[in-house]
């Protein structure tokens, strides 16, 4: 294992530690667990979960997208105690990493390709405008009485008039550096990540301002109140960090709903990540998802065992991982080893980090996830998708993750079936296969859609191991959802000369994309 060492995996594991720190830190604060929790997780991730997976250039650690789910269920199993709510919630991700575990061995991994795109899209989104909706409370030093999305939401405008001035102006510092700093021309700020500079300029603030000891300050004739409670807070040493699960909620229905929650959305953004990062390794190896699905379960389990967070394949610090040259899995576990020399050595420096100033970090990642952009480039593939992503993101705000994903499919079987699609067709299609000119040509009959994706491409794996060159022929497909034609050209990107489609040309699209819903003139 040890021959695939090189020292670009040394440079990338630092860059991506130098990005991990904070958003580590800032994830747990955000899902109500204790900051290390967030340390703990990353460096489980790199020491447990690395040479699990097959995945080489994914990084396992806490995600923003998990938010949600953790501080949902600190929130319902503790009812008003979050030590008790953090330790129960512990129980249940043991209980989901095992659920993640069985998936891997019973070869679950692809169930990630039968999620429409739009509905990932969509809760995705939805965890974003979440995520920002109870950071921004954070970033003006507010502590919100709501507890709901949309209470949080409603709340915006008496925190805006309760800002407290000196956290909001590290907290708006923060964002704004994040957000410019890459802009400027200076080579130095282009190789290291805006938000370790940011947390640069605004410690001295922290310090300045003495937010490590309580007291209150006079602005505008208006007394404030500052202390410890606006920065991290973190223990002597890890040892002393380690927390046991409390497995009593698991006999609850609440308990219940989040082990599921926690191993299917988990699962489904790792999964996403994996089949993401595959596409730009420059290697263009392909990952077993099953095994990958492993690894993180694995390394959920540990985690939760000694009082971390969820972990998943991170898309962001994965992508970082790629661009700063790293080769083999040893960049995840040297990101770790920087981690726990940082807890280790720097705790004090560690402890000055203001909480506002994670919160905007956390705020630009809701951002990203709930984009404009987002919104125009579902919409760009079809109508029917923007409706799709917008009911998903609506039914998750107003209720949760699970009810919101479920109404986003829901909706999908309603569309395809008021487009013709026949019962027997959602989960199996029928499918001719010929020999023409040395080549193995699969003509789908029926619709391809969603549900039935599966069947389709386990036969296309099949004849791909046997023959030198598949032919996809859709000239006799009704109807071809966005899904299956968005994996499909995942796959023909990744087969390029062996994997070809045809018969696309006689099908009518619902919008320009040519990724859009193919019907058969």
């Amino acid at each position: 294992m040890l021959k695939d060492f090189s020292l670009s995996d040394v440079k990338s594991g630092f860059l991506i530690f130098l990005i991990a720190l904070p958003l580590s830190l800032g994830i747990a604060a955000a899902s109500s667990f204790p900051p290390i929790a967030g340390i703990m997780t990353a460096i489980v991730g790199a020491f447990v979960a690395s040479f699990l997976g097959s995945s080489r250039l994914t990084i396992k650690g806490p995600a923003a997208g998990l938010i949600v789910i953790v501080f949902g269920a600190v929130q319902d199993l503790g009812q008003g105690n979050v030590l008790a709510g953090y330790q129960k919630c512990l129980g249940i991700c043991v209980a989901a990493a095992v659920l993640q575990i069985i998936f891997s061995r019973i070869g679950a991994g692809k169930v990630g390709n039968l999620m429409p795109p739009s509905v990932v899209h969509g809760m995705l989104a939805a965890i974003g405008v979440i995520i920002m909706a109870k950071q921004f409370h954070v970033l003006l030093g507010v502590v919100p009485h709501g507890k709901t999305p949309l209470d949080l939401i409603a709340e915006i405008p008496e925190t805006l008039a309760l800002v407290n001035p000196e956290i909001a102006f590290i907290g708006i510092l923060t964002l704004l550096s994040v957000v410019l700093i890459p802009f400027i021309p200076i080579r130095m700020t282009q190789k290291i990540p805006s938000a370790l500079i940011a947390l640069i300029l605004v410690l001295p603030l922290a310090l300045y301002w003495h937010l490590d000891s309580s007291h209150d300050y006079s602005f505008w004739n208006t007394n404030y109140h500052v202390g410890p409670n606006f920065l991290v807070n973190l223990p002597a040493n890890l040892l002393s960090a380690v927390t046991f699960p409390d497995f009593s909620a698991l006999a609850s229905v609440t308990g219940l709903k989040y082990v599921m929650m926690f191993a299917l959305v988990g699962s489904l953004e790792s999964l996403l990540t994996v089949t993401a990062i595959d596409s730009l390794d420059p290697k263009k190896q392909k990952s077993d998802l099953n095994a990958d699905l492993f690894a993180v379960g694995v390394g959920n389990l540990a985690s939760a065992l000694v009082g971390g967070l969820p972990m998943i394949s991170e898309v962001v610090r994965s992508k970082a991982n790629i661009d700063n040259g790293a080769q083999s899995k040893w960049s995840n576990v040297f990101h770790g080893v920087f981690l726990l020399l940082a807890v280790t050595l720097f705790v004090g420096v560690i402890h000055e980090i203001p909480l506002a100033a994670l919160a905007a970090m956390l705020m630009i990642t809701g951002f990203r996830l709930s984009s404009p952009k987002e919104f125009y480039k579902t919409y760009r593939v079809g109508f029917d998708q923007l409706i799709l992503f917008s009911v998903t993101l609506l039914i998750t705000i107003s209720t949760d993750l699970l009810m919101g994903v479920f109404a986003g499919i829901l909706l999908k079987f309603i569309l395809h079936i008021l487009r013709g699609v026949q019962l027997r067709n959602l989960f199996s299609m029928p499918i001719v296969i010929s020999e023409k000119g040395g080549s193995c040509v699969m003509t789908v009959k029926g619709q391809a859609i969603f549900s039935n994706y599966l069947y389709l491409v386990n036969q296309l794996e099949k004849n791909l191991r046997t023959h030198k060159k598949v032919v996809l022929d859709f000239s006799e497909t009704s109807l071809i959802d966005h899904t299956t034609l968005h994996h499909i050209k995942g796959l023909c990107d990744f087969h390029k000369e062996k994997l070809e489609t045809v018969g696309l040309h006689v099908h009518k699209r619902l919008s320009a994309h040519e990724l859009a819903t193919h019907k058969l003139v």
